[in-house]
């Protein structure tokens, strides 16, 4: 008998709302574990693979343009047929997509999986936060959300640990496949714990228009950003292309009766401001975490677990202080706290051009991790408290939708872009001098990116809290 409590009533302290909490972060932890527990086992899957670092990139970024280019679908088609039902499907969706990339026998095959991957991830992560704003009580969705945050995020953060440790003492193959039992897992908890919900108002059509427009329009931008080096007319067509697409997708949107993008959300100067921020400082994260556990493994020489282990302390600060960072947020407002944490990295990332050949733990590594682990536990909870704020409380589903897109969006675009704009190598093994280079000024760009993220917040934001 499941045990599935009314939407709206339950507290964060009371058993059933921890169950809750557990259930759909869990879920929405899976895709930020795939975002970064790829990351730590590259070099593992080049060489084993044959594949360049174009090849790399695109299996990060063929996961976050399935899962960027179709979130808001996901969203909408939460909000309409109930969101603990469409997280369901993109379980499902995202384990059987986890069993093809650890068998890919080629990176084209991986390829391919990872965008079927991220497609169920876009079905799944907007449902996550919206079940978590409409099971508790009001007065606990605050510290509901700063929960969320930081159980989520420990799974992006511990992304690096896992697949190092999986790498070591098995393959590659075994960060894809650790999926299917978590996901079996957090789907029986789901039926059992989580209460339904979605949008009350009057069932809508849906925008697949607009989602085939928006995919194309940033895998044509993405296919040029990441063969910008070669600057032959291909990545020109393709970059008009994608301009094209992304303006025709606009304008479909605004003509729409029921766009997947409602751009009257934008109309909120709060909501507008909090997605711009996100873009900058999600961006900057991505390149980090993208570039860090390559730079430790090839030019440091650290192995795929110490590499991981190296990033635990952000882990673990995550796992502490998102909490009590959404608490912090319902009292004082998004504002404060996305700007100090957007300036805790921006030191991080200077301190971080310390980590090249013969760097120390302890002096080069470890003060880069711990503020970045700071940074994070401050920006995720109260950026997400700011969007959710800022809508309505029927839309908080597409709200989700739309800053999980901006987000992984952003670190599409920096993903694609970081190697050509950095000079990084084409074959990272083969000079590591040049990865070093390339990892200094990409450290450089991101560290702008997050200062970028907190002048946004400081002087776009309200001083109030969010509700």
């Amino acid at each position: 008998m499941a045990r599935v409590t009314t939407s709206g009533a339950l507290r964060l302290s009371a058993p059933a709302g921890r169950w809750v909490m557990i259930a759909t972060a869990l879920g929405a932890g899976l895709v930020l574990l795939e975002t970064t527990v790829v990351n730590v086992a590259l070099p593992a899957i080049g060489e084993d693979l044959g594949a360049s670092l174009t090849g790399l990139q695109w299996s990060v970024n063929a996961f976050t343009l399935t899962l960027s280019g179709f979130v808001l679908l996901g969203g909408a088609l939460g909000d309409r047929f109930g969101r603990r039902r469409i997280y369901l499907v993109g379980l499902a969706w995202f384990a059987v997509a986890s069993l093809l990339c650890g068998a890919a026998q080629n990176v084209e095959w991986l390829i391919a999986a990872r965008a079927l991957q991220g497609f169920g991830g876009a079905l799944l992560v907007p449902g996550s936060l919206a079940l978590v704003q409409e099971a508790f009580r009001p007065g606990d969705q605050a510290r509901a959300v700063g929960a969320w945050s930081g159980l989520s995020g420990v799974a992006g953060a511990a992304g690096p640990l896992v697949g190092g440790w999986l790498v070591d003492v098995a393959s590659w193959r075994s960060a894809f496949w650790v999926n299917v039992p978590v996901s079996l897992v957090v789907a029986v908890l789901l039926v059992r714990y989580v209460p339904e919900s979605r949008d009350p108002g009057p069932a809508r059509g849906f925008d697949l228009a607009g989602g085939l427009l928006a995919a194309a329009g940033l895998g044509c931008a993405t296919y040029a950003l990441t063969e910008a080096s070669s600057a032959g007319w291909p990545v020109f067509a393709s970059a008009a292309a994608g301009l094209i697409a992304l303006a025709a997708f606009v304008q479909a949107e605004r003509r729409r009766r029921a766009p997947m993008l409602p751009l009257e959300l934008f109309s909120s100067r709060e909501f507008s401001t909090a997605n711009l921020a996100s873009f900058c400082v999600y961006g900057a994260l991505a390149g980090l975490f993208f570039l860090l556990p390559i730079q430790l493994q090839v030019t440091v020489g650290y192995t795929p677990l110490a590499a991981g282990l190296a990033l635990l302390p952000a882990t673990l600060l995550v796992l502490g202080l998102s909490a009590r960072a959404g608490a912090l947020t319902a009292k004082i407002g998004s504002r404060t706290l996305v700007s100090a944490g957007s300036l805790c990295c921006v030191a991080a990332l200077l301190l971080a051009l310390r980590i090249g050949p013969g760097a120390e733990y302890l002096a080069d590594v470890l003060p880069t991790i711990v503020l970045i682990g700071v940074g994070i536990a401050m920006i995720t909870p109260a950026i997400s408290t700011a969007v959710l704020g800022a809508v309505p409380e029927q839309r908080v589903g597409i709200a989700s939708a739309v800053n999980n897109g901006v987000a992984r969006v952003a670190g599409l675009v920096v993903v694609a872009a970081l190697p050509a704009v950095a000079g990084l190598p084409r074959v990272l093994a083969a000079d590591p001098a040049a990865l070093d280079r390339g990892f200094a000024v990409s450290m450089l760009i991101c560290a702008c990116l997050f200062l970028a993220g907190g002048v946004l917040t400081w002087f776009g934001m309200r001083r109030t809290a969010s509700r």
